[in-house]
């Protein structure tokens, strides 16, 4: 027999610890009773018929009937059944920039933070997709390779920062190479996607011709382009001492911009590639992305895997537990004339 809730066996603790001290101070304070509120021959009248044997029997039979509750909350099963799972699903790689542009606030909390956020959204609505993660600014890092685990995946998220390269700058390009050469292997060429999470602005990369090379492989690249095109968004930085000012360059307040029409190219050159935009003020989900681009098209088998179905059977246990509160109920205490 197998088990699916162990942890309700520590409710039998109470059957030792609680109900049997219970009727055993239960049937001594109601002795004690009746011999402080009668003397010993009128006791004996009293209790003529009363039957302490069977007391206990109903005594018994209510234990049992807990007993078997508890049992049957352990979720007890048997007659294991191998069953083959195959679980299907499609690759996906995010390339999430980690630039010190992207702690612009034109985008609340920031961009970097807005764009975790929508990344641990993400892993709520996952079908079964593998999932990795490449962190990238001058240079690129994967995270966390392609997985299942998405348990894991969160745990590689929350420790992502300004900090998880090593080097400033934004190589858009090298991040969609370390994608292709690094996370993704070379079966199913319709089976992959790049979300690249991104303000834009590439440092002569050549993402173009990156993501050109990668749509060879069979990738398809959605970017999600943060910030404004025009106006731009300075980038705050925080001393030792808690305040707060603003990057500068050569005496000049720096201002990060959305290189829109980079990404735009870089979308294009792959097959059935998508670019939105996220303006100030707004937010973004990839909720709705996964929904209509991801979880609709086609998928290949991941992985199978071998398990046991085993037959429910605490029925079993709560009809045990009805007919021994069903006999207590109709078994009397007094003794047969």
């Amino acid at each position: 027999m197998n088990l699916g809730n162990y942890n309700a066996l520590w409710l039998l603790f109470a059957v030792p610890v609680l109900l049997v001290p219970a009727y055993v101070w239960l049937f001594w304070g109601k002795a004690r009773a009746l011999r402080i509120l009668a003397s010993h021959e009128m006791l004996r009248k009293i209790n003529v018929s009363v039957s302490l044997c069977r007391q206990i029997v109903k005594a018994c039979l209510l234990v049992g009937a807990f007993i078997a509750v508890v049992i049957a909350q352990t979720e007890p099963r048997w007659n294991p059944q191998p069953q083959e799972i195959r679980r299907r699903g499609r690759d996906i790689a995010i390339l999430l920039d980690t630039s010190r542009s992207m702690l612009a606030e034109d985008i609340k909390p920031n961009r970097l933070e807005r764009s975790k956020l929508a990344i641990g959204d993400l892993l709520e609505s996952l079908q079964g997709d593998r999932i990795a993660i490449v962190t990238f600014a001058g240079n690129s890092s994967v995270k966390c390779p392609l997985t299942q685990d998405y348990a894991f995946v969160r745990m590689a998220l929350a420790d992502i920062s300004t900090e998880s390269t090593s080097r400033g700058g934004t190589m858009i390009g090298d991040a969609i190479r370390k994608a292709a050469e690094e996370v993704f292997d070379t079966a199913g060429r319709q089976y992959k996607d790049i979300i690249l999470i991104t303000d834009g602005e590439d440092h002569d990369s050549f993402p173009v011709q990156a993501a050109e090379k990668a749509a060879e492989q069979g990738i398809r690249i959605i970017a999600i382009g943060l910030g404004d095109e025009n106006e731009g968004a300075r980038i705050p930085i925080t001393d030792a001492q808690g305040r707060t000012s603003f990057v500068t360059y050569n005496g000049q307040e720096v201002w990060t911009k959305l290189d829109a029409d980079t990404l735009r190219q870089v979308v294009y050159a792959t097959e059935g590639g998508r670019f939105l935009a996220v303006r100030p003020g707004e937010t973004f989900g990839l909720n709705e992305i996964y929904a209509d681009m991801i979880a609709t098209a086609a998928k290949r088998e991941l992985e199978s895997a071998t398990m046991m179905k085993y037959d429910e059977k605490f029925q079993v246990f709560v009809a045990l537990a009805l007919i021994l509160l069903t006999a207590e109920a109709f078994i009397s205490e007094r003794k047969k004339a």
